[in-house]
């Protein structure tokens, strides 16, 4: 199970009680800070998320309201104690951001970190229970999507009927794999027999700031959960193409031609007060559609 906490779901400047672009996404054992806008330490705070679970951050670039409260962040581990490591993924000029201000501020972090600069699409983090992939979006400036996806056994094994067969502890990763077993006698066990199907792994699809962009459509293909921006709504779809934003309708119908499962909004303006009609729009065209709301967690 993925779940994604909403830290912020403001676009560029913090409104209404409404914060700059920042959430979390957890797992059992691990959560993954996906961009942090100002305010995002408070957020933390308020809504229960732990800094030193954090094990990696991913930067979708370098706008302001995606990366202004990050040093203050790496900072604070530090100064909390930190030792675990952390991984940072980012476009290759934020190294050189935070090194100047950590130069100036003659601070240093006292926990291995690791910076990996985007370059290309692909893998970028490979762990037992979960892959990271990144994918490029089209923004005014370099820009990157995020795509997560458990890593899963196929098969479940049956503790009964493994005993049953007597079937080696050293044949289990096998039968993970859907295997049948061949015994000493040459008798062959069907892997039907000794396991059974376990659910699909689950997967989330992070779209940073974009113009409106169908080359998406195949990067994040029938995912369960799409986060697609939505800074505008669509009686101002000339303005968000003007400065490489999506409207909600746009929003919505990537994630109807992309046959996902739900879709998630957010990174709204600060023009608008009230979110409801973004839901409104957006549903018409793509029925379940959820708005990103701070404080609110989304089970995948």
């Amino acid at each position: 199970m993925l779940a994604i906490t909403i830290l912020g779901n403001n676009s560029a400047i913090p409104a209404f009680n409404r914060h700059p672009t920042a959430q979390v996404v957890q797992t059992a054992e691990n959560s993954f800070l996906i961009d942090c806008g100002e305010g995002t330490q408070m957020q933390m705070d308020r809504y229960k998320i732990r800094r030193s679970k954090i094990s990696h951050i991913f930067i979708s670039h370098l706008h302001g309201d995606h990366y202004f409260g990050l040093i203050g962040l790496l900072t604070s581990m530090g100064l909390l104690g930190r030792k675990s490591e952390l991984h940072l993924y980012g476009p290759e000029q934020l190294k050189v951001i935070l090194d100047l201000q950590l130069e100036v501020a003659d601070a240093h972090l006292p926990y291995d970190f690791h910076f990996h600069a985007l370059q290309t699409e692909g893998v970028i983090v490979d762990e037992p229970k979960i892959i990271v992939e990144c994918f490029k979006v089209k923004h005014r400036v370099e820009c990157w999507g995020f795509l997560f996806r458990e890593q899963k056994n196929l098969r479940k094994i049956e503790p009964d009927q493994v005993k049953k067969y007597n079937i080696p502890t050293s044949f289990y990763e096998n039968l993970h794999k859907g295997d049948d077993f061949i015994s000493e006698r040459n008798e062959l066990i069907k892997n039907e027999l000794l396991t059974s199907a376990v659910s699909p792994p689950k997967t989330y699809a992070y779209c940073a700031d974009t113009i409106y962009n169908e080359q998406l459509i195949d990067k994040v293909k029938q995912v369960d959960l799409l986060y697609h921006e939505a800074t505008y709504l669509h009686v101002l779809q000339k303005k968000a193409s003007e400065r490489f934003h999506s409207t909600c309708k746009e929003a919505a119908t990537i994630a109807q031609k992309a046959g996902v499962k739900k879709l998630l909004i957010g990174h709204f303006s600060s023009m608008y007060e009230t979110l409801e009609e973004f839901k409104i729009e957006a549903s018409a065209v793509f029925e379940n559609t959820e708005l990103a709301i701070e404080g609110c967690t989304y089970l995948v």
